[in-house]
């Protein structure tokens, strides 16, 4: 049961202002991101298209995120994040004066694709960072990411149902202007923010300089590469397993539009539910050890919803895939968050997004290419499998770091016993 901790956060106004206009602005962007896979599949009938257009989208993300890291760190976050939305803004607007004049070619929808992903390189570490200012009180930080969770799998909840009804009844170009009209709602809750006034910092280094910097940080700081080191497996080799969920709606359940947007819907309940769960910890928990169990769930969650030919159970898999799906990303950026220097706080977060944005388009074009090969059921098997096995691996590990230091607990005494 949810207490009053579970919304500790909201305690911030300028949080509240944050999750508000984020809410709204996040269920266009996944009935954009719906449209956008159906669209392209319902053009090309190709798995490894789905895969392209996925790399497309993230990849730049992957090349650009360091330098968005120290851009973070170097100037002001919140007018950073105040322009990669009004760019964000602008891209939708491209995108649905594309779909509504129906004069595209699918190259075009991937172009547009990609610049998206290289806004998002500078907007993520703004973003995330920025979070951290906007929490009054800092012992509320990881509930505020945790509620970030919340409000992300709400949006994938609602936005591809939404965008799956809408591609049916009105066209595909409904959903892509509905997108560009939802910053609205993210922009005018960052302009009535109130943050403390910006202070520029000297900068002694080069661009250059700062990246090495964050480098070696994250070199020295074994718990955040550990996290860091998860998180880019998972990415490619698990995550992209969502690229092949048009192919389970098309061909496997031989459904339509609203089929496809029903899968992602329930996977982003199951993540939803999630993500209350993390909100609702108490402070203390050991988070590494609630990833690993949760990275198991994921496992069995895949493989289970893999080879399900029942439309119904393959609903519920789908939901406990997206239960485990939700920790890797929300632990690993709280675990982050609340152990990283502040001054690094930008250039770390963009090792995360590289690890989380930058691995899975390289990811997408492998499952693309081997569901071609062996089949989507049998794809999304052998990432159950990896998942389960990653879990493990992150199991044993912490079993060896709790008995090392108990073994460093216990030693003293057993010297006194000698003597």
């Amino acid at each position: 049961m949810m207490d009053i901790s579970t919304f500790s956060a909201f305690k911030s106004r300028n949080y509240r202002l944050y999750f508000s206009g984020q809410s709204i602005s996040l269920i266009g962007t996944w009935m954009q991101k719906t449209a956008v896979s159906w669209v392209i599949y319902s053009e090309t009938h190709s798995k490894f298209m789905l895969g392209l257009t996925l790399f497309a989208s993230l990849f730049p993300s992957f090349i650009f995120s360091f330098l968005g890291g120290v851009v973070s760190d170097r100037y002001n976050r919140y007018k950073v994040l105040l322009v990669t939305q009004v760019a964000s803004m602008i891209q939708a607007v491209l995108l649905t004066l594309l779909i509504f004049f129906r004069h595209y070619s699918v190259w075009e929808i991937i172009a547009l694709s990609a610049l998206l992903g290289l806004i998002n390189a500078f907007d993520v570490p703004a973003r995330q960072s920025l979070v951290y200012e906007m929490v009054d009180d800092k012992a509320d930080l990881p509930n505020a990411l945790a509620l970030n969770s919340s409000m992300v799998n709400l949006s994938r909840l609602i936005g591809p149902g939404i965008a799956g009804l809408a591609l049916e009844k009105f066209g595909d170009d409904i959903c892509f202007g509905l997108n560009a009209l939802s910053f609205i709602a993210v922009i005018g809750s960052l302009l009535m923010m109130k943050l403390p006034k910006y202070i520029p910092k000297p900068h002694h280094k080069n661009v250059f300089g700062d990246l090495k910097e964050g480098f070696l940080y994250i070199k020295q700081t074994p718990s955040i590469a550990l996290v860091l080191l998860m998180l880019a497996l998972i990415s490619l080799l698990v995550l992209p397993y969502s690229t092949l969920i048009p192919v389970y709606a098309k061909d496997i359940f031989k459904g339509t539009a609203s089929t496809f947007g029903i899968i992602d819907s329930v996977i982003g309940l199951g993540a939803f539910c999630g993500a209350i769960y993390l909100a609702s910890l108490k402070p203390g928990r050991n988070l590494r050890k609630i990833l690993a169990r949760n990275t198991v769930i994921f496992g069995v969650g895949l493989v289970l919803f893999s080879h399900a030919t029942n439309y119904p159970l393959a609903l519920l898999f789908s939901a406990v895939v997206g239960f485990g799906m939700m920790s890797q990303i929300t632990i690993s950026n709280t675990l982050i968050q609340t152990t990283v220097d502040p001054a690094m706080r930008g250039r770390v977060i963009s090792f995360y997004a590289m690890a989380f944005f930058g691995m899975q388009p390289l990811g997408g074009l492998l499952v693309g290419t081997i569901s071609q090969w062996i089949g989507t059921p049998d794809t999304v098997l052998i990432q159950g499998i990896i998942t389960l096995i990653i879990g493990v691996v992150l199991y044993r590990f912490l079993k060896k770091e709790r008995e090392r230091k108990l073994a460093m607990m216990s030693f003293p005494k057993s010297e006194d016993k000698l003597f």
